[in-house]
């Protein structure tokens, strides 16, 4: 990774100094009850590392989706209370970001003290990175740390505003750790190097399949995005969720992919979700009129299992099939034991976020793969070869 982190500044430009870190505590509540503290667990060394160099800690996230203004089912208090247990230090909270109040709150920090921030987006001009509150939010530290890989795709006020009115600008452990197991895969990649694409909509995947084609030795297709491959094929998809607008593009990847595009063999299909009782597998050209596929076939999975575990680097992203709801969760289990086998045999394991993070964490393999991705949508822009707003305002490395 070519920008600065923690670990490049000086321990004068750490010790007494206000660290303004954005970090990604965009967790799933239930009320006040914390469902998943995964993200929260993911910034804990990087706020280890900065209390042991003595700086004082200030954090900003975005919790869920307000409309710009103060939501109190959004309030980020419930996670000042978790973070505290997990760091083993008292967490401030003051509710309020945006306001002499909170600078004030920021000055009376001392060395290796933490505070968290009210929801950046309670505030106008966050999500259209306006700049007068970019420099608004620069007077709340002395420097200023990126850890938020899953907004790191977002141009925001304080993802990638801020970094342009405080410095130094640098890169969180967490960050670090994100961009170098997604670009050590694409630039150096152990091979064979295979990637594993799932989901609803090919159209998401579009660029990613475009941009992971001419690296890979192997792509998988799983996923109802399957079934748009299975139009173009000119089979019978039944009433599975196809979007005939894309069958011909699905042709076209078709044919310039030749050997290197595997598509599901086989489809678990049933008449509706809601029918799982009625569940069976079925050859990819034999998908009934009136049912839908749920999920790749078991033979499809098999298949899959050997390439994985065969492959010395695997990316996943996106599940196989409707994984919350069994028997559908075949697939997806499959490869999720698939991956967990590779890393076991030496290869280098990526689950890009989002659903993939939870169905691995479903099946209790997290701690299983080399890396599971924070940031959905941030790992798939990675993966397609775009710039993230919140990597590039970094401060860059001296060369």
């Amino acid at each position: 990774m070519n920008k600065r982190t923690i670990l490049d500044l000086t321990p004068a430009e750490v010790q007494g100094k206000r660290a303004l870190v954005r970090v990604d505590f965009n967790v799933p509540l239930d009320g006040a009850t914390i469902t998943d503290d995964t993200r929260i667990r993911a910034a804990v060394p990087t706020l280890q590392a900065l209390r042991a160099g003595g700086a004082r800690i200030v954090l900003l996230s975005h919790l869920g989706r307000p409309k710009a203004k103060p939501e109190a089912k959004y309030s980020l208090a419930p996670v000042a209370v978790r973070l505290a247990a997990l760091l083993g230090v008292p967490v401030q909270f003051f509710g309020e970001t945006d306001t002499d109040d909170a600078v004030l709150a920021t000055k009376t920090l001392a060395d290796g003290d933490v505070l968290l921030l009210e929801n950046t987006r309670f505030l106008p001009g966050e999500e259209t990175n306006d700049e007068a509150l970019s420099r608004r939010f620069a007077r709340l530290g002395d420097f200023y740390v990126n850890d938020a890989f899953g907004t790191a795709h977002r141009a925001h006020s304080s993802t990638a505003g801020v970094a342009a009115f405080l410095r130094p600008a640098v890169a969180g452990l967490l960050m670090q750790k994100e961009l170098d197991y997604l670009g050590s895969a694409l630039e150096h990649p152990k091979r064979p190097f295979i990637a594993i694409l799932g989901g609803a909509k090919i159209s998401g995947k579009l660029d990613v399949i475009e941009a992971l084609l001419p690296k890979v030795d192997g792509l998988l297709i799983g996923g109802a995005m399957a079934c748009t491959f299975y139009k173009a094929m000119g089979f019978e998809t039944g009433s599975s969720l196809v979007e005939p607008d894309r069958a011909d593009m699905a042709h076209d990847l078709i044919e310039r992919a030749g050997f290197r595009l595997t598509l599901p063999h086989d489809a678990m299909v049933a008449p509706s979700l809601e029918a799982k009782d009625k569940a069976h597998a079925v050859k990819r050209d034999e998908i009934p009129a009136t049912e839908a596929m749920f999920d790749i076939g078991p033979d499809s999975a098999a298949s899959f299992t050997r390439a994985i575990t065969s492959a010395k680097t695997i990316v996943w992203n996106g599940p196989m099939g409707v994984f919350e709801t069994p028997p559908f969760d075949g697939g997806t289990l499959a490869v999720a034991r698939a991956m967990a086998a590779a890393t076991e045999n030496g290869a280098t394991t990526i689950v890009g976020g989002g659903d993939s993070a939870a169905a691995v964490e479903q099946a209790g393999l997290a701690g299983s793969v080399s890396h599971v991705s924070t940031g959905g949508g941030a790992s798939l822009e990675f993966l397609e070869g775009k710039l993230l707003p919140g990597v590039e305002a970094l401060d860059d490395k001296a060369a």
